[in-house]
């Protein structure tokens, strides 16, 4: 169900800038009122989608290469955007996180968008996803997640929309840290904000993460080239990193070192070769 969204007529014309604004500050409370901690995100995500001439959206907490969560999606298409991301290890919300600004699709098969990132690409537009936008959320100058936003049909975001995203950015940002910070957040240094940002991250991946350091213990490799060798066994397999960190955990997948004889990675069964383990 979408959120009512308040409208400010300007004499019979456009808002103006103050209605609008206004206008996400209400929608977003209205949104959030009464509703247990828990339920704040993905009620935050679909009244961004009420606000604007998008499908769905999600917002993402990242602290790093290997340290990225999902907070909320609208819908679960946004959600497979947000997971293919992660295990790509591409698209707009890393192009978002580096440049530290908002980074426009508006076209994901047609040239440059279909280039940016061929892959994540390939797979959002077989979702049915045709242009995407995000938006670096933050504080204190740090990117520390973003607001992702998808259409179903091709075409940009006008200069009025994209302002509106990046009003809903900064109401989501200050949720964000009033649920996870406590009530005197906004006083809190950006790296400690930062780090309780992070608590729900490590939440919503946290089988990554202990995937992640068994893997570094098989192969003796650093944090991010563990994350990398599981993000290629999941895109060789068309899955997605989660399922792969559950192989690993459940004993179903076990990565092999150069000690093995450099053989592809063990568990793999003789047909199949889908890199599970046989159950002895």
């Amino acid at each position: 169900m979408r959120p009512d969204v308040p409208e400010y007529p300007s004499g019979g014309g456009e808002p103006s800038e103050p209605e609008d604004r206004l206008r996400v500050s209400q929608t977003l409370a209205a949104a959030a009122k009464g509703l247990d901690p828990p339920d704040v995100p993905k009620a935050l995500c679909r009244a961004c989608v009420a606000l604007l001439p998008v499908s769905g959206a999600s917002v993402s907490i990242s602290g790093g290469a290997t340290v990225q969560a999902t907070w909320c999606a609208s819908d679960p298409t946004a959600a497979r955007l947000s997971e293919a991301q992660y295990t790509l290890g591409e698209g707009p919300r890393q192009s978002a996180l580096r440049q530290a600004a908002a980074v426009l699709a508006a076209d994901l098969t047609e040239a440059p968008d279909s280039g940016r990132w061929p892959v994540f690409a390939h797979d959002a537009v077989a979702l049915g996803v045709r242009a995407v936008f995000s938006v670096p959320l933050g504080v204190g100058g740090a990117a520390v997640g973003t607001l992702d936003l998808y259409r179903r049909t091709p075409g940009g975001l006008s200069e009025r929309d994209l302002r509106i995203a990046l009003w809903a950015r900064d109401a989501v940002t200050f949720a964000l840290v009033d649920l996870h910070a406590g009530s005197d957040a906004a006083e809190q240094a950006g790296e400690e904000g930062v780090a309780s940002w992070m608590e729900a991250s490590e939440a919503g991946h946290g089988e990554v993460y202990q995937a992640v350091g068994m893997v570094m213990v098989q192969l003796s490799l650093a944090p991010e080239q563990a994350l990398d060798r599981m993000r290629a066994r999941a895109f060789v397999q068309g899955r997605t990193v989660t399922e792969v960190a559950r192989d690993v955990l459940a004993r179903r997948l076990r990565f092999a070192s150069e000690r093995d004889g450099g053989r592809a990675d063990s568990g793999r069964r003789a047909a199949g070769d889908d890199g599970r383990e046989d159950n002895r």
